[in-house]
């Protein structure tokens, strides 16, 4: 799904499950007192734990996961969303969070750290709510003309997190994440099932043949917000 809003207000989650705490207890307007209420734990425990003093223990992060209904891959490992599923947990964090979906100042073609480890607090730099838009999937940053004119450079796009094991849907657009680099592309079938090939919509570019094997992330592009007011 493709949007193009005349208008965009965009004021321009994480590395480690402390991390992804914090910005969990931020996601839901709390304060780590309530947090600690919540969870029925010592409120001093919870501060040590996210100044890193001491690790969170298995039956604080199954807490976690119970009361309010977050993703324990997501949690733990970065992997998934925060609230994969409605329970009433999940729906009183989405109540409590800012409305719209996450927009992070991350350029996904730059770089090679994983995006699980860069969905981080301090990378939110805003919230859009628009129709079609997944509020519990990142929205990020596309530098590049590789893709133009359907994705123009500067633009936004919303990713969701595929296994590798999973089907890829051909012909689609993904973000893939290589050792080498990151790239925004669609994804085509290539004659040995060991392979894909990477095809860009700008035609000055090559197709570009790689190893499934590779592959280190890849994350389903589910909208496109191109602007031309964002700098």
């Amino acid at each position: 799904m493709e949007i193009s809003p005349d208008r965009l207000n965009l004021p321009e989650p994480a590395a480690d499950t402390v991390s992804r705490i914090k910005y969990l207890i931020h996601l839901m307007r709390m304060t780590q007192a309530q947090f600690a209420g919540r969870l029925g734990v010592d409120p001093a425990a919870v501060s040590r734990a996210l100044k890193g003093k001491i690790p969170p223990g298995e039956a604080f992060i199954n807490r976690i996961v119970v009361n309010f209904g977050v993703s324990k891959a997501w949690l733990t490992e970065g992997t998934d969303v925060p609230f994969p599923k409605e329970s009433p947990a999940a729906t009183e964090a989405t109540m409590r969070r800012p409305y719209g979906a996450p927009v992070y100042n991350i350029d996904v073609t730059a770089g090679t750290t994983p995006l699980s480890r860069m969905f981080t607090e301090e990378h939110i730099v805003g919230y859009v709510s628009l129709p079609g838009i997944n509020p519990d999937l990142p929205i990020v940053r596309v530098s590049g003309n590789s893709m133009q004119p359907r994705l123009n450079p500067g633009c936004y796009i919303s990713i969701r997190p595929v296994r590798l094991d999973a089907t890829i849907s051909w012909g689609q657009i993904y973000v893939v994440v290589l050792p080498d680099f990151r790239v925004v592309k669609y994804v085509r079938r290539h004659p040995d099932p060991e392979k894909v090939i990477l095809h860009s919509e700008n035609p000055d570019y090559d197709d570009i043949e790689i190893n499934r094997s590779d592959i280190e992330g890849l994350y389903l592009v589910e909208n496109i917000i191109n602007h031309d007011f964002i700098a």
